[in-house]
């Protein structure tokens, strides 16, 4: 049998704040999981792929660069397999994310959808949306402010004025939902699937968690969770993700964040077996 050849391409470290050493640390117990398997596996930074490109067939990735996106594009279209997909990666864009999850009705708050210089106000109060969250629209975060949680419309235009000086140009502004804060971490068709409550264990990346706080263990149907996951999964286009949601004291899910290829920082162990094993799926499907 043919040697399997892989290219691992970690992230730039811009868009891992305060995780740079989490999110090499997955992509590297996933190339090992690979190795042990018979595969050949060569890590590359995100400036070495943009510089010099990779030879590999396979490739592994958790660029957020735009010019690494698009270079990834460009290899898929060539007949490349590449994993997550560069088009996944650009739909977990917060604009793009927000229009596929309600254009394909899983559940995700009421939101607006706003150029930063849009006077939005009465649009706000008009939607009965006080408190919310404004988020950068137009890439992933990268900094704290690319999310900001305000308490009334008018300190979400403030909030807007702010990033149209900043240079963005669009945002998406979710309702604030009120309940318990879940973050997960999943793999497209499979049954491996992982949830915790992050502000109970310290989980953060901004410090966001702390708004809705200490979690009150409300219940909730996690088949139904590990469902709609899978279903963003795959109306996104990634195959290895993670995210965030709100569990309501009714007990309703609803999706507040979609990304591609996250940390996996508390089930790292457990989880790179599983996701070397999907890979290895594809491998065979393609």
């Amino acid at each position: 049998m043919a040697t399997i050849n892989i290219a691992g391409i970690l992230r730039a470290g811009a868009y891992s704040p305060n995780h740079i050493g989490n999110d090499a640390a997955i992509l590297n117990g996933t190339a090992e999981e690979l190795r042990k398997r018979g595969c050949n596996v060569a890590i590359y930074s995100e400036e070495q792929f943009n510089r010099d490109g990779v030879r590999e067939d396979i490739i592994l990735s958790m660029c957020r660069e735009q010019e690494s996106i698009k270079r990834l594009q460009q290899l898929e279209d060539e007949g490349r397999l590449v994993i997550n997909s560069g088009y996944g990666i650009e739909n977990c864009t917060r604009e793009r994310m927000t229009r596929i999850l309600l254009g394909n009705n899983i559940p995700y708050p009421k939101s607006l959808i706003v150029n930063t210089d849009e006077a939005v106000t009465e649009q706000l109060r008009d939607a009965g949306m006080e408190r919310s969250w404004i988020k950068r629209g137009d890439f992933h975060a990268q900094h704290r402010e690319d999310v900001s949680y305000v308490r009334h419309p008018e300190e979400a235009q403030e909030v807007l004025q702010e990033y149209f000086l900043r240079g963005i140009k669009r945002a998406v502004i979710n309702i604030h939902l009120v309940g318990d804060l879940i973050k997960f971490y999943g793999i497209k068709d499979t049954p491996w699937f992982f949830w915790f409550y992050p502000f109970d264990e310290g989980h953060s990346k901004y410090g966001h968690e702390a708004i809705n706080g200490k979690s009150q263990g409300l219940r909730f149907d996690l088949d139904y969770l590990k469902a709609i996951c899978n279903r963003a999964a795959a109306e996104v286009g990634v195959e290895i993700y993670g995210g965030d949601c709100i569990v309501g004291s009714d007990g309703n899910i609803q999706i507040i964040d979609f990304n591609d290829w996250p940390s996996f920082a508390p089930c790292r162990v457990e989880a790179a077996p599983h996701i070397a094993k999907r890979i290895l799926t594809l491998i065979k499907q393609r």
